[in-house]
């Protein structure tokens, strides 16, 4: 019996990541933090980049520069730091994915 209980506890960890990875709720929910400096979508209006349709690898490099201090920033190089690596990758399918 304690080997189902682990068996299941296993598996339900693994839908929970699955169902998370696959959630473009809420990678636009996380994606929506960015709406106060680049714009709603990524559709900055000046000043800042334009994120919308920016190619996913290129966003993640530039948040692991921002991340590592490579690439100078106000409050980028802070905010970089509060996301996970798969939370960056989600945020970076949002954008990539808009217009």
């Amino acid at each position: 019996m304690k080997h189902h209980k682990i068996v299941l506890a296993v598996s339900l960890l693994g839908l929970a990541s699955a169902a998370y990875a696959d959630d473009s709720t809420l990678s636009r929910n996380m994606a929506s933090a960015c709406a106060s400096c680049h714009g709603t979508n990524g559709n900055s209006v000046g000043g800042m980049d334009p994120l919308a349709g920016m190619p996913k690898e290129e966003m993640i490099r530039k948040f692991k520069d921002f991340r590592s201090g490579a690439k100078p920033a106000t409050v980028m190089h802070q905010l970089a730091k509060g996301y996970t690596d798969q939370q960056v990758e989600m945020i970076a399918n949002f954008f990539a994915a808009q217009k």
